[in-house]
């Protein structure tokens, strides 16, 4: 029987949030893409919580908007409920967070899919590769149609093998009773590619009506929304806003919890993968944190039409009847009816090792692969590097340089070198503490830190990198001005540091010194600098932070530099470690298995001490005479 042959550039399988962003990339590149996904109903699914960003995940949405990516730019359509996380610290660490509606996130996101040129949705399982040679020239779909291509990106999510489980009911099914793919592991495993069985949860969804709100406290969103995407208007996103409500669990919540844990697959041995340490289900933080005789429960609404609402912090694989008696016994939640029950899921995915920091498989040329497939959780860390694999194969095809980010440019660089470094046995959550130069990593700047970047891939137009030089150059001037304009001891002066606690001058002094006191910022003071230019918010907000953090912004600079030298120490693809008589026996397994790509990804590996990399660079000063 016949059947169809069809040709792309591209071919992206899965379309949740790091499919969308790789199949983008290549179709605004210019390369015919066909993203295949189980059920077109669900492309960008957010099947677990209803938000987008967060601590360190706000970072990455930033940094993929920079880079031209979608994700910032739906969410900015799409939210009901904004707020920026950890104001009350420095700026390293905030993060801005993003009630998502759902059912509109979704929908909007397939939108801009479908009105993408060079772009082919297609509602296909694909369950086979082809591979020749080690190089990759298509895939085969369950119904037998082949699609040849010049690369392929795997975004395969939480779906290979899935298996949801609550109790003892296990069903063979993706999230929200989405159909599993259940053929594409085998063919990954005939090609020489290592598997891991991961696990992760999600928690019950409720009846709006049947919450006492009465009994919880409100959490209002902010009220000057910072939008997510550096194109988005700031007054576009200045909106009502729905509330979300923070309640506990309690002693009782915890005994109930405690009587039932043989119950659980979790600790029954029937659930095998290994779940997620950052992320755990609330019978895991009863048991671990045995101290706490409460844990935090938020109540998030999943859209403005439905009544649904997301029980964040409660996340289980509990028998039904369990968690019935379990979520009933949380404050405000007595009389609550449960739409759909708790489960974990587990789901097949790739030691990430085998990748190249292009996030292409070592073993096969063409084949990239981006999310959770990769051993990381997350929507936002997904689309990162759906992203990052989308841009490599359009770029190989193009026979162009490939981007790689570094840890020192982005939390984006962070994420895929500790991905392909450090081996990964559990799903690997971002956070602000894994990346070292975090003050330079800040949200606020990302546009600057990746935006070139962005222009250069070919994502980012022309009128969009002169914004950004704009802004530069704004920011340039102002820094300067506001370091050579002084004040004196006059009343105007000595009455505004008065009123901030501030102590008074006994002489004159420079705006810039008064914005490093601690009290004082450059917004303060506006009534005192009579020459201030009208300037953006996000001008005046980078002119604020470079002066005030003038010091430790320097010094985290000079660690920039000696981490670049190390970088820039590229190692030859063909060098044989194991004719490297001084190395260790381990450092020599990991140096093979990995094939770093310089002498400071080398020195990031589980495994090769800082011996063996001094080993490693008197051998190369020796390779290269």
């Amino acid at each position: 029987m016949p059947q169809i042959t069809e040709e792309y550039d591209v071919v992206v399988i899965g379309a949740g949030h790091a499919g969308c962003e790789a199949a983008l990339a290549c179709a605004r590149l210019g390369l015919e893409t066909i993203v295949f996904t189980i059920s077109v109903d669900s492309i960008a699914l957010m099947a677990c919580n209803p938000n987008i960003g967060g601590s360190s995940k706000g970072h990455l949405v930033r940094e993929i908007d920079a880079l031209g990516g979608e994700m910032g730019k739906n969410i900015d359509k799409t939210f009901i409920q904004s707020k920026m996380l950890n104001k009350s610290k420095g700026p390293a660490v905030h993060s801005l967070r993003a009630q998502a509606d759902k059912s509109e996130y979704s929908r909007s996101m397939r939108m801009v899919l479908e009105n993408t040129d060079n772009l082919t949705i297609k509602q296909a399982e694909v369950k086979e590769l082809i591979v020749e040679e080690g190089v990759l020239k298509g895939v085969k779909t369950t119904s037998g149609a082949t699609y040849y291509c010049k690369a392929a990106v795997l975004c395969t999510g939480v779906f290979l093998n899935a298996r949801c489980v609550y109790g003892d009911v296990s069903e063979y099914t993706g999230p929200n009773g989405l159909k599993a793919a259940n053929y594409l592991t085998d063919s990954l495993v005939a090609n020489g590619v290592e598997m891991y069985r991961f696990k992760t949860g999600t928690p019950a969804r409720v009846d709006k009506r049947s919450i006492d709100f009465s009994k919880m406290e409100e959490q209002f969103g902010d009220e000057r929304v910072v939008p997510f995407s550096f194109s988005t208007n700031p007054e576009d996103v200045q909106i009502d806003q729905a509330s979300c409500w923070l309640t506990y669990t309690n002693e009782h919540t915890h005994e109930i919890i405690r009587e039932n844990l043989d119950r659980s697959p979790l600790y029954s041995g029937m659930i095998e993968g290994t779940g997620p340490r950052y992320c755990p289900s609330v019978e895991d933080k009863v048991v671990k944190f045995k101290d706490k005789n409460r844990h935090q429960v938020f109540l998030e609404p999943e859209g403005l039409n439905t009544n649904e609402m997301y029980v964040g912090g409660m996340s289980s694989s509990l028998p039904e009847d369990v968690q019935h008696a379990m979520y009933h016994s949380v404050v405000g939640m007595e009389n609550v009816k449960i739409v759909r029950n708790a489960y974990a899921i587990e789901y097949d995915c790739i030691n990430p090792m085998q990748l190249q920091a292009t996030l292409e498989f070592k073993k096969i040329k063409g084949l990239f692969s981006g999310g959770q497939f990769n051993g990381s959780s997350g929507y936002e860390e997904a689309a990162a590097q759906g992203l990052v694999a989308g841009i490599n194969a359009s770029r190989e095809i193009m026979g162009k340089d490939f981007l790689t980010l570094d840890r020192s440019e982005s939390y984006i660089g962070v994420l895929i070198d500790d991905l392909v470094t450090k081996e990964t046995h559990e799903p690997y959550r971002m956070m602000t503490s894994r990346a070292e130069y975090r003050l330079l990593l800040r949200q606020d700047n990302a546009d600057l830190r990746l935006r070139k970047y962005g222009y250069q891939m070919g994502l980012i137009s022309e009128e969009q990198y002169q914004n950004l030089l704009e802004k530069e150059r704004q920011i340039k001037e102002e820094i300067n001005r506001v370091e050579n304009t002084f004040v004196g001891a006059t009343k105007t002066v000595q009455d505004l540091l008065a009123r901030m606690d501030s102590t008074p001058l006994n002489s004159g002094s420079s705006l810039a010194e008064l914005i490093r006191r601690p009290e004082l910022n450059y917004h303060v003071l506006k009534e005192i600098d009579g020459e201030r230019p009208a300037l953006p918010e996000d001008v005046q907000e980078q002119v604020n932070i470079n002066i005030k953090y003038d010091g430790y912004i320097r010094r985290q600079m000079k660690q920039v530099e000696q981490f670049k030298k190390m970088e820039v120490k590229k190692i030859p693809e063909n060098i044989d470690y194991d004719s490297i008589g001084s190395l260790r026996i381990e450092a020599k397994q990991k140096l093979n298995e990995i094939r770093p790509m310089n002498i400071g990804q080398a020195s990031r590996i589980s495994g090769v001490s800082p011996a063996d990399i001094s080993v490693l660079l008197v051998y190369l000063e020796q390779f290269r005479k």
